[in-house]
């Protein structure tokens, strides 16, 4: 993420709460402070989205992740405003998305905004080619251009020579591959993707998450992606929001969320992952005056093994294999600091 993007999808102060009494429990919980088990109690009531204010960065792929219930899907619902919020407001590149008519708001979803499923509900009677031509179907876009299109965006997703198979001759993956490229011709600027890959066999997840990656890169399509896996969003997400009981707990990088967890709930979920492709030397490494007030001079320079200040702790522990003396970081021809062992095993640890 480039920190001076604009912000092209934002969430201010959002609350959904479904039930009759929704307003009167959501005055009850600004002023009491009610918890979801109280709100239900007391109000017949679900709390789906408490108080969320995010914002998308344009270009960037934005994941939500958290555990069934946790509101996830009920926050993305409200981007193209599938659920109305009850309190609060969404801005798509500064327009207030609650303010639209209904034309507008049709033309949003048709020509801003993309989606893509777990459940891809591909037109059985429609081939691969005018499944994904759909969209500027509705557009009264001509029949030449639209299959223009479709075979250009069948290529990105590598289905050559499925155009004219029906849904029914295709596996999962490939029927999930259409799903995308469905989203895709109608050329978006957002893609919202909720769990798009989870019910696939972990080899055709990890491919479809790989070229969807690739895809990002070239595209720069502004995604929201949901997952409830930690593993699927550290490797999609440029950053990463987990939910619980419909609030945000913490947003940031992997490695932030990896070093840094908010709270012990946060702490549960990245207990278990491996942080060698997550810590990279700059958050490691110890500055280079300090190490040389504690160690003295770190003496002729080519004679340590040297890194990068991206490099990750997978990287910096190939380096430091046979080698006496610490890791060189070096930024710009310049040395920076160092990683010792210690500090390898710290970051390994986790600790930073």
């Amino acid at each position: 993420m480039v920190e001076n993007e604009k912000s092209l999808v934002e969430a201010r102060g959002v609350w959904k709460i479904f039930g009759d009494r929704a307003g009167e429990a959501l005055q009850a919980i600004k002023s009491e402070g009610l918890d979801k088990a109280e709100v239900l109690e007391r109000f017949e009531a679900v709390i789906g989205v408490r108080d969320v204010s995010i914002e998308v960065r344009e270009g960037e792929i934005f994941c939500i992740m958290g555990l069934s219930g946790s509101g996830k899907s009920t926050l993305v619902r409200h981007i193209n405003r599938l659920i109305e919020p009850t309190a609060g407001s969404i801005l798509i590149d500064g327009i207030d998305v609650g303010s639209l008519d209904a034309p507008a708001l049709r033309a949003l979803r048709s020509k801003k905004i993309g989606m893509v499923f777990q459940n891809m509900a591909l037109f059985p009677h429609r081939t691969v080619r005018d499944n994904i031509a759909f969209a500027l179907e509705l557009r009264n876009v001509d029949a030449y251009t639209r299959m223009q299109v479709a075979d250009g965006v069948i290529e990105k997703v590598s289905l050559q020579g499925y155009g004219d198979r029906m849904p029914s001759e295709l596996s999962g993956g490939m029927q999930q591959r259409v799903g995308l490229a469905r989203a895709l011709a109608a050329d978006p600027d957002i893609l919202l993707m909720d769990e798009p890959f989870s019910a696939l066999d972990p080899l055709i997840r990890r491919g479809l998450q790989d070229e969807f990656l690739a895809l990002s890169k070239t595209m720069r399509k502004t995604t929201l992606f949901i997952t409830h896996d930690l593993d699927e969003a550290i490797r999609m997400g440029s950053r990463i929001a987990i939910m619980k009981d419909g609030a945000i707990v913490q947003v940031g990088t992997s490695e932030e969320i990896v070093t840094n967890p908010a709270d012990e709930y946060v702490a549960d979920f990245v207990k278990g992952i491996s942080k060698l492709k997550l810590l990279f030397a700059q958050t490691v490494m110890v500055p280079l005056k300090q190490f040389e007030s504690e160690a003295g001079k770190i003496g002729e320079l080519s004679s340590y093994p040297k890194a990068g200040p991206k490099e990750d702790l997978d990287r910096l522990v190939s380096l430091a294999i046979g080698s006496k003396r610490p890791v060189l970081i070096v930024d710009d021809g310049n040395p920076v600091g160092v990683v010792t062992k210690d500090a390898l095993l710290r970051g390994i640890q986790g600790e930073t």
